[in-house]
């Protein structure tokens, strides 16, 4: 995976457009003044938690005792039943019922921005190429600039847009993360039952050996 398809996915998974009708249902109870700066802070959160994730989630990994695959599955079914409710969204919305009074950290930073799918995706990342970290590390801080700069702007791009607009904008995005989810479980599921490299190798000169 290159810096331009890694950055198209996490942009994605975030989901910024699907996200704008959200931020304006929790900040709605928020003076005006107070949502802007709000919506910076939330975000700088979400972009610590993803930055630990980046850094420091294989060590994590190491400390469960995980295996990638189990993080492929388990990230697209996350991701997959993400990908549904934003195509078909219950009545109190994709993370539930709107929060009264000034919202922290839940649910704008952590699950709207930085999410169990989202996480998930930053750990195959590194643990698939870990040398990779520069590509990693670019791709998520302009995935994530470009979440920011439009949910910034999310009251003037509602207005602009308008809610038919935004939610089939939801709909296709939820699409597309429905398919990145199967594709994923399938990685996961693939490379569970793929016996590794070497002692496939091994087998077919054993094998041959054996041959009269």
């Amino acid at each position: 995976m290159n810096l331009l398809s890694a950055t198209i996915l996490l942009f994605l998974i975030m989901d910024p457009m699907g996200n704008v009708p959200l931020f304006l249902s929790v900040l709605k109870h928020v003076p005006p003044e107070r949502r802007l700066p709000i919506v910076i802070r939330e975000l700088c959160l979400a972009l610590v938690v993803l930055l630990l994730m980046l850094f420091f989630g294989r060590y994590l990994l190491i400390a469960l005792d995980l295996r990638q695959e189990s993080i492929s599955m388990a990230g697209g079914i996350v991701l997959f039943l993400i990908g549904i409710k934003m195509i078909f969204p219950p009545r109190d919305g994709i993370f539930g019922s709107s929060i009264s009074g000034e919202p922290f950290i839940v649910p704008l930073a952590i699950p709207s921005v930085a999410g169990p799918s989202m996480l998930a995706a930053l750990l195959l990342l590194v643990n698939r190429e870990p040398d990779r970290m520069g590509t990693w590390l670019i791709a998520l801080l302009i995935a994530w600039a470009t979440s920011a700069a439009i949910l910034c702007a999310s009251t003037w791009l509602y207005r602009f847009l308008g809610e038919n607009i935004l939610t089939a904008l939801e709909r296709l995005m939820g699409m597309i993360l429905v398919a990145i989810s199967v594709q994923m479980f399938m990685d996961g599921v693939r490379t569970s039952i793929t016996p590794p490299v070497e002692h496939s190798a091994s087998t077919s000169i054993r094998m041959d050996a054996d041959r009269p």
